[in-house]
């Protein structure tokens, strides 16, 4: 049973769009009468981010939120680590504070939680008939390539690791030993979720309004190179010692 969803917002110089974000998690109504909490992350920015992130909190005295600033900017999977570390609902999703993901969204990956079937929900942009920008050819299959490596060494089929939305029973993210601080979080965290025994992890489609470069996007080819090391590295180092990244509760 879930009555509350921790919702996990990474802030780095997002001045742009972070307010709108905000209000677009604000105005989403849950199934099932889910509550929210809101936890933001700002990464250290070096914008008018904070400004707009207290402008809306002011603005929404009722809203369950909580605020961190790092005192430096250590990447988005530090801030992640300390969102997660922080979460008190029953399950929690990550929410870029950008714009590319909706969370309209939500209540589709919800429906597997509320319905009994799952531990995890990823939010495909590869799957469904739900929008998607067309973009960048190069990125695509850079993101073919790392999912078909995360899926080879964990012995799963999701068709999107790289996803934002990763919907995660809040014990589970608790229970793994997190290190990745910047853009290895993500098959960091989906290799060890996948070796929790008996673990039910699902997929749904998601819509997808991608960034360019000039938007604002900063994910690049560095940021691929060094996922692949990643899952080499828990995929390949961790493989026989299945227990070694889970955190002693």
């Amino acid at each position: 049973m879930i009555t509350t969803l921790s919702i996990i917002i990474p802030v780095y110089n997002e001045e742009k769009t972070i307010f709108q974000i905000l209000e677009k998690v604000n105005t989403v109504q849950l199934i099932n009468n889910i509550r929210k909490e809101i936890l933001i992350i700002n990464d250290a920015s070096t914008d008018g981010s904070e400004n707009q992130i207290l402008s809306f909190i002011k603005e929404n005295p009722n809203q369950r939120i909580r605020y961190f600033r790092q005192a430096e900017n250590l990447g988005k999977g530090a801030a992640l680590h300390r969102g997660i570390k922080s979460a008190t609902g029953e399950f929690l999703i990550i929410q870029d504070a950008d714009l590319e993901y909706d969370p309209k969204d939500y209540n589709d990956l919800l429906q597997p939680v509320v319905e009994g079937y799952a531990d995890v929900v990823y939010g495909s942009r590869f799957m469904g008939n739900k929008p998607h920008r067309v973009l960048f050819f190069f990125h695509s299959i850079g993101n073919i390539i790392l999912t078909f490596l995360c899926n080879f060494f964990c012995n799963i089929n999701l068709t999107d690791m790289e996803t934002c939305y990763k919907l995660i029973k809040t014990q589970y993210a608790q229970q793994v030993e997190l290190k990745e601080k910047r853009f290895g979080f993500e098959p960091e965290i989906t290799i060890k979720l996948s070796r929790i025994p008996h673990i039910r992890i699902y997929e749904v489609g998601v819509a997808y309004y991608g960034r360019t470069y000039l938007d604002g996007k900063k994910i690049g080819w560095k940021d691929g190179v060094k996922a692949i090391y990643c899952i080499l590295k828990y995929g390949i180092l961790y493989r026989h010692s299945k227990n070694s990244h889970f955190q002693n509760n």
